[in-house]
């Protein structure tokens, strides 16, 4: 059935393909300049729309963007690329990976021209500064103010509540949990920290030296000096012109016709007849979010059903000629990632398995990639953080404070540990301090046998330090440096002949249907995402620890297993 539909397909597009070719030269008249509007996220590649989500805003595929970039520089009838940029949600790695499709073209021969009609701020000056012209809005501002970082420790709060927070880490570096138990910055989070904001500021630097007339010396003065306003960006040297919204065609020329760039690809493409028989592909599954076990929660985030679902799915099909990972998560659960990782390992011995660490591939993001056999992240991918951290509360002095008064039955010497909240006694914290070893023993085994690197030799750059992808590609965490696209290309070469021509197509893992039938919410849940909102990144892990042990007390599961979480 699905080759007669293609059948149809194809003797239908043949019948059309002569109004396909006129709708080209109608849509791309010649000097013409394709329009790309950036505004909002971006992703390296975007899964198919299903049906009830053809009308919601989704985010552009950056691998979609270098095709048709790769067409634009092919095409000699387009004169350039016209970039409004109205916003960018993202990080430095995204941001690179943009940067460099786009500045494809200029490197092309096309011209390449931003207007920035709303301004912009450190990011987005960092990706129009590969335009061969900058236009800004005339009252808009531009703000390059570089990268800045703020900790808020509540060790002094916690105490005047009558709350004992009690952390366990393994690793120097590992500070998921340090807000909660110090009143400053630790000496190795200031180091790491430190050194992941001198690459962005770096980078930035670099960005903006591409600009004319612009050196190390003045593109350090133009961060300092910012913000500017619209003329004041010009005058010194931070923009080109200004210009209203209606005034951009006119800037780029007499009679210059504006081509939106779906429009011109899709116009592009319809020339070119489709496939009939249906095409193998690499299959890209995706670890998205802080990895949880089970099905998507209220944080939603790599369900670690999904991820597993999607893994076994690219490994059974006869399609899927390949696996690309692709990793954009902070961390999570011990036991998921472990999970995840198992299944991984399983795909990697019948399959080529490269992974792609995104934005961020940290902790528990970086244990499922090491089950690849080449790792790839650009400079500014935030990773690492080999390590483990588990959080939990004693409430006692609180309760005391208010009247309440506590009175525990048990039976089992640790039975106790089951309540995320009682107070630990000597005896509870070497065991918790004996199951964070043996995790962290695990993790740090998993990597050594992923890299093939000695245990020693993974210590060495473990112990909870977050790199940078350049510094992570340094120390052999990393294989590779380079975008999504490299990655793919690197993917094709594992897949030997028959993957020169595949292109990517996402595995969607399979999901409870039907909302009615999952379980209801606990309350506590919508406390911590609030203080997931309030505190980011060490809440998340603490609000991961708690769940976690939450639903494992009820479920009477091992609350040691449970509760450790790589931040």
């Amino acid at each position: 059935m699905r080759f007669l539909v293609r059948f149809v397909r194809l003797l239908v597009r043949l019948l059309l393909w002569p109004l396909a070719a006129l709708r080209y030269w109608r849509r791309a008249p010649a000097g013409s300049f394709v329009h790309l509007e950036l505004d909002g996220a971006v992703d390296d590649v975007v899964a198919a729309p299903r049906f009830f989500e053809r009308w919601r805003k989704r985010p552009l595929s950056l691998h979609g963007l270098r095709l048709a970039a790769r067409e634009l520089v092919a095409d000699e009838r387009v004169r350039g690329l016209l970039v409004t940029l109205r916003s960018f949600h993202g990080g430095m790695a995204s941001a690179a990976s943009l940067r460099e499709i786009l500045a494809s073209v200029r490197a092309g021969g096309k011209e390449l021209v931003f207007h920035l009609p709303l301004g912009g701020d450190t990011r987005d000056l960092y990706l129009a500064s590969a335009a061969s012209r900058l236009l800004v809005g005339p009252q808009a501002t531009l703000a390059p103010l570089g990268f800045a970082t703020r900790a808020r420790y509540l060790k002094g709060a916690f105490e005047k509540a009558g709350i004992e927070p009690q952390v366990f880490a393994r690793g120097a570096y590992k500070s998921a949990g340090e807000l909660l138990v110090r009143e400053e910055m630790s000496g190795p989070q200031r180091e790491q920290t430190e050194r992941i904001l001198d690459g962005m500021h770096e980078a930035l630097i670099s960005a903006l030296c591409e600009r004319p007339s612009v050196t190390r010396e003045k593109a350090n003065a133009l961060i300092d000096g910012a913000p500017y306003s619209g003329e004041a960006a010009v005058a010194v040297g931070l923009a080109d012109a200004v210009a209203y919204d209606d005034e951009v065609a006119a800037a780029l020329g007499k009679d210059v016709e504006l081509v939106p760039i779906a429009d011109w690809f899709h116009a592009r493409r319809a020339r070119k007849l489709p496939q009939v028989l249906p095409r193998s592909v690499l299959g890209v599954v995706r670890v998205h979010g802080t990895i949880a076990s089970g099905s998507p929660g209220l944080f939603g985030g790599a369900s670690e059903d999904q991820a597993i679902s999607a893994i076994r799915a690219a490994r059974k099909s006869r399609r899927v000629r390949g696996v690309l990972l692709h990793v954009n998560s902070p961390g999570g659960g011990a036991l998921a990632s472990d999970r995840i990782h198992h299944e991984l390992e399983q795909l990697a011995k019948e399959k080529p398995l490269v992974a792609y660490l995104s934005d961020v591939a940290a902790s528990g993001g970086y244990y499922v990639a090491a089950a690849a056999h080449e790792i790839f992240a650009q400079p500014g991918t935030i990773t690492g953080s080999i390590g483990v951290v588990a959080a939990r509360f004693s409430a006692e002095a609180l309760l005391a404070r208010l009247g309440v008064h506590s009175t525990s039955l048990q039976r089992g010497a640790r039975a106790h540990l089951a309540d995320p909240l009682s107070p630990l006694t000597e005896d509870d914290r070497r065991a918790l301090d004996r199951e964070l070893e043996s995790v962290y023993s695990a993790f740090l085994n998993v990597v050594a046998r992923g890299r093939k690197r000695p245990l020693e030799e993974v210590r060495a750059v473990a112990e909870g330090r977050v790199w940078t992808g350049a510094d992570a590609h340094a120390r052999g965490l990393v294989d590779q440096l380079g975008s999504f696209d490299a990655a793919l290309q690197a993917l094709r070469t594992r897949v030997g002949k028959r993957g020169a021509t595949l292109e990517p197509a996402v595995i969607a893992g399979a999901r409870k249907a039907g909302l009615p039938l999952d379980p209801p919410k606990e309350p506590a849940k919508a406390l911590l995402g609030a203080l997931l909102q309030l505190f980011g990144e060490p809440a998340r892990s603490l609000a991961a620890a708690l769940v976690a042990g939450q639903r494992d007390r009820v479920q009477c599961l091992s609350p040691l297993a449970a509760a450790l979480v790589q931040g």
